[in-house]
């Protein structure tokens, strides 16, 4: 299995040979009384068993220092390579925490289809989740089939989700670091790649973990001779404006690169717009980035835009964490689009961040659908 370079073998250590030396001799010696055929076939067998050990032992010095890597994965053809994941990168907490979002997105995003994913190596190098989640995400259809058990059918799968996602991403500048080898073999950093790539180009309504590296082992074999390195790999970077995060680019981005002197002039009259609502509360908001982050005026102003009373239970009139912020912005997200307003362009995460373009596109679509509203 081509990731199983993370197990631990010690049939590569110079050190090893003495002992296997000396066991072979013990073992002739016996046998050598026994006589006959038994011994010729073990000494025959032991002889193949030590050259192997001999080119393990030879190769293993050229090993990255620390790394693990299974006899298995120093079997490869002329002018291959193979990428294992660094067992200290699997550790990394931020790594593990980018693990556990994607899955919960992956999940909650296909719940309707009854998948359920549990492990990203095993449950998407076949292609049937990766089809399934493309499809949802895209809202096209692929003509693929629907269960494949055989390698074969399981790349032809992988081929044609993998063809679709390059045709939709690399026009925005996305860099495809995947095949349908990587992902069948069950790379996870080639899967990871993917689906961060997918998550941003979709701009899904979750948070990634910022500046995620991890490093990895390349093994290759030139002239029967392997070669190996130790490169890292940065599966994600800051959440605004990175490589990582194609957005179409609107009004506001316009703005704040070229017009910032008309920025002032936006506020007010969105601050204006809001305390006319607010004000029946008595409440006031002087400064757009900061009072809304929390979420509490934006489901306060849509209960008072669509002039209804939002339950206390629904939300956190005092929030503490930044969980049960994200939580009160994405209720009030869920408010705006009962309210027949589409899905707004913002993360919940960006507006809880501070995020001044985030905000003001939120409060802008509010505007523009409410301006009217008395």
């Amino acid at each position: 299995s081509p990731n199983r370079g993370a197990h631990v073998s010690h049939d590569a250590e110079p050190a090893s040979l003495p002992c296997s030396l000396a066991k072979m001799k013990k073992d002739e010696s016996f046998l050598g009384r026994l006589g006959g055929t038994l011994a010729r076939k073990k000494k025959s067998k032991e002889v193949s068993d030590l050259h192997e050990e001999g080119k393990n032992a030879i190769n293993a010095p050229m090993l990255p220092t620390g790394v693990d890597i299974h006899p298995e994965d120093t079997l490869l053809e002329e002018n291959t390579e193979r990428i294992m994941l660094d067992p200290t990168s699997r550790e990394n907490l931020k790594f593990k925490d980018l693990l556990k979002v994607l899955i919960d997105w992956i999940n909650s995003e296909l719940e309707e289809d009854r998948i359920i994913v549990k492990d990203l190596e095993e449950d998407c190098y076949d292609g049937q989740v990766l089809q399934k989640l493309f499809e949802k995400l895209s809202g096209r259809k692929l003509n693929v089939a629907e269960v494949t058990q055989s390698e074969i059918g399981q790349k032809q799968k992988l081929q044609t989700v993998l063809e679709a996602v390059n045709e939709l991403l690399r026009p925005h500048g996305w860099t495809i670091e995947w095949s349908v080898d990587s992902i069948h073999s069950k790379n996870l950093v080639a899967i990871l790649y993917l689906l961060v790539a997918l998550a941003m180009h979709f701009q899904a309504p979750i948070r990634l973990p910022e500046h995620v590296s991890v490093q990895v082992v390349v093994v290759k074999k030139r002239e029967g001779i392997l070669q190996t390195a130790v490169v890292t790999k940065q599966l994600t970077s800051t959440t605004e404006n990175s490589s990582f995060f194609k957005t179409e680019r609107d009004a506001f981005d316009t703005l704040l690169d070229h017009a910032p002197d008309k920025l002032n002039v936006v506020k007010t009259s969105l601050i204006t717009f809001v305390n006319k609502h607010l004000n029946k509360l008595n409440l006031e908001v002087t400064e757009l980035e900061s009072q809304f982050a929390d979420g509490v005026y934006l489901i306060l102003l849509m209960g008072l835009l669509e002039d209804y009373f939002v339950p206390l239970y629904n939300f956190y009139l005092t929030p503490e964490s930044f969980e049960q912020k994200v939580h009160n912005v994405s209720f009030a997200f869920e408010l705006m689009q009962d309210g027949g307003l589409k899905k707004p362009k913002a993360r919940p995460e960006d507006v809880v961040n501070l995020n001044l373009k985030s905000t003001l596109r939120v409060l802008y679509n509010l505007f523009t659908n409410y301006k009217n509203s008395e």
